[in-house]
Parts: C-alpha cells; structure tokens; sequence
C-alpha cells in the first residue's frame, strides 16, 4: 500500500543555491563546547564562525523565489495570514510581503539574536516562543503555516505538539509546509551526524512518517538531506 504522506513531498526550497559544506573539518571542531553554544541560538549561530551554525546569515535575495513558488503552490490570496515558525531574521517573511504587500505576516523564534537582527520591515512582526510551547494564536487563524529547518530542534514529543498545535491555528490542516532533516541511506546518515549540531530528533522518512501520523499532520514537507 502506497504511504499517504508521499504524494505531499515537495521541494519548495528547489531554488536556493547548494550549501557548500567542508563536512570533515565540521566533524573535526565539533565539540561538545561547539554544540552547546550553537544551541544557544544566538551571535556565534548565526554570524560567527561556520563551526557554530551558518558562518554568516545574511539577506542576498535568495529567498525571493522560494516565496514565489510557495505563494503559487498554496494559491495565496490578498490578505492572507502567514506563519513562519524559527523564522530567525525574516528574510522570508520580508520576501513573501514583497509579492505582496497585503499579506500578514508573523513569525516566531527562540532566538533573541535573530530578532534583534530581523530584516527591515519585520522587526516587531518576530516573537520569541520556543515552538514546544503552544503556539501563541486563536484557532483557525492562519491561512498558511511555514517551519524550515526548525522542528527538528525539537524532541519527538515536542514535535507531535507543535503539529497538533499547527492544526489548532490553521484554516485548512493541508495549508502547512515543513522541511526537516533526514537522510536515506547509512552514508547519508554518517555524514549528518558528522554535521548536525542541533537537531533534538532526526531519522529515515519513515520514522518522521510515524511523527505526522502522531501529530496529525496534513500538510506538505520536504527532507534536508546533506550529502
């Protein structure tokens, strides 16, 4: 019997340029020093050396054409509300209000750094809530919930809440997409955990196939898979 959740994978991150990874030299500095100040979320995450986390984030437009295929997968309307969970400094959010100004949009993370550092035009639109919490809106509110590469961050039973609380918020349960980490083989597997720095929960698809199903996740995703 052909797994319900395959005809909902899609990549609409298909846009952004490959990340150019030195996986060996990540595996020789990380750490358990590097792990917990990565989880920290905060300057050495984002704009310190490559061996905390990005090595640098920085607005470069890339994100304008993942908003553009999202907008048109979904068939966003004028006015629509729009969520994007670990939206660190908007870059996003900002891209999706450019094609059009009448969207609403909010974003959440756990990282005070990043939203002291959101983009122009998001700053006071990023809270700070950690994603294990219930989420922080009325039922039924949002037209259209995004999380990219931050459920992981998560532990498995945290994930399943903020999936049932994903449901909570939306209009319509399939107007979600997620992207988070997995890998498809053992290779895959080895040079992942030879990278990851803050993933809480990670596996095969069909373990996070296990999650969705407890979570009750009707949405879209994607996998992050380092190679």
């Amino acid at each position: 019997m052909k797994n319900k959740f395959f005809e909902k994978e899609i990549n609409l991150l298909k846009s952004l340029p490959k990340s150019k990874r030195n996986i060996t030299k990540r595996k020789d500095d990380k750490k358990q020093s590097v792990i917990t100040e990565a989880k920290k979320f905060g300057f050495n995450y984002w704009d310190g050396p490559r061996e905390y986390g990005y090595g640098g984030y920085n607005y470069d437009g890339r994100w304008i054409a993942v908003a553009k295929d999202i907008i048109s997968h979904f068939k966003l309307k004028n006015n629509s509300k729009i969520l994007d969970i670990g939206s660190g400094k908007g870059f996003l959010l900002h891209d999706l209000k450019l094609q059009n100004n009448s969207f609403e949009t909010y974003g959440l993370d756990i990282s005070e750094y990043a939203i002291k550092k959101s983009i122009l035009g998001m700053k006071g639109k990023i809270i700070l809530h950690n994603a294990k919490d219930p989420l922080p809106y009325e039922d039924n509110f949002f037209d259209l919930v995004l999380s990219i590469n931050t459920l992981h961050n998560l532990k498995k039973e945290e994930i399943i809440s903020c999936l049932n609380e994903i449901n909570r918020i939306l209009k319509n349960q399939n107007n979600c997409y997620i992207v988070v980490d997995s890998y498809l083989n053992e290779m895959q597997k080895e040079i992942f955990e030879s990278w990851v720095l803050t993933a809480e929960f990670y596996g095969y698809p069909n373990e996070w196939f296990e999650v969705f199903e407890k979570g009750g996740y009707k949405g879209f995703y994607s996998w992050t898979i380092i190679k």
